[in-house]
């Protein structure tokens, strides 16, 4: 009996820890201040921002990888802003028996239009750059200059060449066997690796510099004619500087045009009336479900209810470690699996009580019900899962995404504070005959004991 009660010594403890990190991690300028709830759109209030790609000159096999492409590369100049809680997404509409597809930004706590638009940018440009045999300035670049100084410097240095980003096939990091030094491959496709022939064959001893949106990011210098269409950019890099220097190849360039053609505020407000109307419905429910379990299964109820509030404990600091970007739908998501946590322990209950009509005593009684439930909890919790990671993997809503993914998490918790927290608690009270206050104590329904009726063959023959 002492191995259970210290695990829920244990338990109690862990459960007081997980609670203060959430709520200390909510409060400004202490040491957990950096693990915030991450909030999405309809929370936060931010800009909703549409865009229309133009596929015209992409084959029609090339258009979902041309759009998963433009979606990685808008996503990946929006994030380093520090908007992590940001949603690139894209779509497709059929209007006048036309496709057209559709990339949509939502960026949460940024109100204004404007600089919704500076965030994505306009249509960056990746270019392969020589050197200006008809140059007639030089502008002295030095670690002061400033950005407009050397943006200057390269304009007159360097002269542009037909090869840009759309003709790169992928961009990597490998490291140099002799020296163990992190450098970048290049692959061309077919048309870019003639291009690159050329301008390597061209400019052999001289630079060729790549820019990426009019700033240069590498200026090698070309060793050799280069036909086979891949190159090595050598550098004093880090392997983090040689990670972004392939990325900005790899993802540089927009593989298709695009226009905004529509943009939405959500004020601040809104999303802070919709994170109150959400929080309010949690604590209603979870009240409701506690006071239910209390009043109809009384002192297994009242465990259950303290088993239910570190399953909350629990996904909350999921939510802040992970960190989950909470929208109202995965706020739904969570109370729906607050239901599913419920749902165990009302099963495990009835278990109980059937074991303890066999006339087992408490401790038996608790672990028979347990064992018993087990089998039908396993098996709806597995449906359950199973649907989440079908939402989420097939569905294209980001929102659909969000609720299938606190879904998820919530019912992989219940199982263990069903299964596990539960049933602990219960086996620390120590408790062995079911008898006298104790039928009272582990009956259930709002009268009596709850304990059953025994029919003995005949209708007058009923005793309790």
């Amino acid at each position: 009996m002492t191995k259970p009660r210290i695990g829920a010594l244990a338990l109690l403890a862990a459960g007081i820890l997980i609670s203060l990190f959430v709520y200390y991690s909510q409060i400004p300028g202490n040491n957990f201040s950096g693990f915030p709830f991450k909030l999405g759109l309809d929370l936060n209030g931010g800009s909703h921002l549409v865009y229309q790609a133009d596929v015209s000159k992409l084959k029609a096999d090339d258009v979902n990888g041309g759009m998963e492409t433009l979606r990685q590369v808008i996503e990946r100049r929006v994030n380093p802003t520090g908007v992590s809680e940001t949603i690139v997404q894209t779509e497709t509409a059929t209007i006048n028996g036309q496709q057209v597809h559709k990339l949509v930004v939502e960026l949460p706590g940024v109100t204004d239009i404007n600089e919704a638009v500076k965030h994505i940018g306009e249509t960056p440009v990746l270019e392969f750059k020589t050197e200006n045999p008809n140059a007639t300035t030089s502008v002295a670049i030095t670690a002061s200059s400033t950005d407009e100084s050397r943006a200057a410097a390269y304009a007159a240095r360097f002269q542009s060449t037909e090869l840009t980003g759309r003709f790169l096939e992928g961009a990597q990091v490998q490291f140099d066997p002799n020296t163990n030094q992190p450098v970048v491959a290049l692959t061309f496709n077919d048309q870019g690796k003639t291009l690159f022939d050329q301008i390597t064959k061209n400019n052999i001893g001289k630079i060729v510099a790549i820019f990426l949106d009019g700033q240069i990011i590498s200026a090698p210098v070309v060793q050799g004619e280069i036909s086979d269409g891949k190159a090595i950019i050598t550098g004093r890099f880090t392997p983090q500087e040689a990670r972004d220097l392939a990325n900005s190849l790899k993802y540089g360039a927009l593989p298709v045009p695009i226009a905004l053609i529509g943009t939405q505020s959500i004020g601040a407000s809104l999303g802070a009336n919709a994170l109150a109307a959400s929080v309010k419905a949690g604590m209603i429910g979870f009240l409701i479900i506690s006071l239910f379990l209390i009043i109809w299964y009384r002192l297994p109820g009242l465990l259950a209810v303290v088993s239910l509030a570190l399953y909350t404990a629990i996904n909350l600091a999921i939510y802040k470690l992970y960190p989950v970007v909470l929208t109202s739908a995965g706020l739904a998501g969570f109370i729906l699996s607050i239901g599913m946590a419920v749902d165990g322990n009302i099963l495990i209950f009835e278990r109980m009580r059937e074991e303890f009509a066999k006339g087992l005593d408490l401790e038996a009684g608790i672990r028979e019900g347990f064992a018993r439930a087990w089998l039908s909890i396993r098996d709806s919790n597995l449906s359950s899962i199973i649907t989440a990671i079908i939402l989420y993997t097939f569905a294209t809503s980001a929102l659909i995404k969000g609720f299938a993914f606190v879904f998820l998490i919530g019912v992989l918790v219940s199982l263990f504070t069903a299964i596990t927290v539960t049933r602990t608690f219960l086996l620390a009270l120590g408790v062995k005959k079911y008898e006298g206050f104790r039928k009272f104590l582990f009956g259930h329904g709002l009268f009596g004991h709850g304990s059953h009726l025994e029919m003995n063959g005949t209708k007058d023959n009923i005793k309790k």
